[in-house]
């Protein structure tokens, strides 16, 4: 039973930032959708662009994709699965030290 608790928390620590990424992109559309959609409006006369639904869209979205990324980066780097691009770095041996040959 833990078991099938601890799988379902890790499941919704994926599942909300993906949801948030979703929400931001969303909210990116609509703000792009409604500028383009008012310019055929003649009733408008200055029509603006929503800069506070489109930049917290844009941090939603930032914020999801990049947890996302990062988890799998740091999942495939612990089996072994990325290339030499992403592999961590080792620090160079210090001058003066040995290396045992």
């Amino acid at each position: 039973m833990k078991m099938i608790i601890s799988r379902f928390i890790a499941i919704l620590i994926l599942v909300v930032p993906g949801f948030m990424a979703m929400k931001g992109f969303l909210m990116m559309k609509d703000a792009v959708f409604l500028y383009i959609a008012v310019h055929g409006d003649d009733r408008v006369t200055d029509p603006s662009f929503g800069w506070l639904p489109f930049l917290g869209g844009l941090a939603l979205f930032v914020l999801g994709i990049g947890f996302l990324g990062g988890w799998i980066l740091f999942r495939d780097r612990k089996r072994n699965y990325v290339g030499p691009r992403f592999k961590k770095k080792r620090s160079a041996p210090k001058p003066g030290t040995s290396s045992g040959s």
